[in-house]
């Protein structure tokens, strides 16, 4: 009856290592095996999450932006370029306090703050960044790990970044196979 035990876990091993095989339906590349298939018709999108102490924060989530906004993203420097819209970007994520970013029905993680140059608050976990400092007249955004970004090298940053890995690896895999990544 002991001898049952490995091979049920074998027999688990090697079921699940022929599911997650080679997702691609239109290549021949046996060389490259994927191992992570995104579902189709995935849209990625990010909410607005509202203070807990204020109205927002039972109104329904607002989406800010979907993967349609999103021209690219620079992994090096994790610059976001956005497209044009209506209204500014900064002016529609002013008021939220997080801002959730999702994949399908999946939340992928939970951007801290939006911040801007102007801020003196310190964020140890992700936030975006506006930054219209380093080029006068045309703002940029940047997903970082923290805010600002002298306190990358803490012990509570460091942990944050090794949490939010895997979900940042669908997140940019996703882009990538969008077209999307720099």
């Amino acid at each position: 009856m002991k001898h049952y035990k490995p091979l049920a876990w074998m027999m688990a091993i090697a079921m699940a290592s022929t599911v997650t095989t080679a997702c691609s339906s239109d290549s021949y590349e046996p060389e490259k095996p994927f191992t992570t298939c995104p579902p189709e018709k995935v849209t990625f999108y990010a909410c607005g999450i509202g203070q807990p102490d204020t109205r927002s924060a039972n109104d329904a989530q607002s989406v800010l932006f979907t993967e349609d906004d999103i021209e690219w993203l620079d992994v090096t420097t994790r610059e976001i370029k956005f497209r044009d819209m209506d209204e500014p970007l900064y002016k529609r994520l002013e008021p939220f306090h997080e801002i959730k970013f999702c994949l399908g029905d999946n939340e992928l993680f939970v951007v801290s703050s939006f911040v801007g140059d102007w801020d003196s608050r310190v964020f140890t976990n992700l936030v975006l960044h506006y930054d219209v400092i380093s080029d006068p007249g045309q703002g940029h955004y940047y997903l970082h790990d923290c805010y600002p970004l002298q306190f990358i090298g803490t012990d509570e940053v460091k942990a944050n970044i090794k949490k939010n890995a895997g979900q940042w690896e669908l997140f940019t895999y996703y882009l990538e196979s969008k077209g999307k990544l720099k």
